[in-house]
């Protein structure tokens, strides 16, 4: 189980972002930042914030399956935006949550590893118990 804790005195945005994530005794995976590639290694939705951010969700579902994993199993994300601008949040955000939201950060950068990308997202895993091994 992981418990999601919105304490009182810190504002927060419980419906977007949890304040506190804490997995009980799980072991935890790390996702490396995943970026709006297909299954060809072709960019998906240039130019578009939200149709990378619906594509970097895909990949992280991928590998969460993978892991026998959710979602709602994410424990702490990062994001990265090319070019942020508050009212792309609700969009990206939307794309990659489940319910309830993980702990997250939103960083705008000045530019990603190539100029096509404008999303990055990173992710720790609690493992459920008992689910199947990774796959390799």
């Amino acid at each position: 189980m992981i418990h999601r804790i919105e304490p009182e005195g810190v504002y927060g945005l419980p419906d977007l972002v949890s304040q506190v994530s804490v997995p009980d005794g799980r072991r935890l995976a790390f996702l490396s930042g995943q970026v709006a590639w297909d299954e060809e290694g072709r960019v998906v939705g240039e130019g578009d914030h939200a149709a990378q951010a619906t594509q970097v969700a895909r990949r992280i579902d991928r590998l969460l399956d993978a892991l026998g994993a959710q979602r709602q199993d994410i424990v702490k994300e990062t994001i990265y935006v090319v070019g942020h601008e508050p009212h792309l949040t609700p969009g990206i955000l939307a794309a990659l949550h489940g319910s309830p939201p993980p702990s997250s950060t939103l960083v705008g950068v000045a530019k990603l590893f190539a100029p096509e990308f404008l999303i990055e997202v990173e992710c720790v895993v609690a493992l459920p118990d008992g689910k199947r091994e990774c796959a390799r």
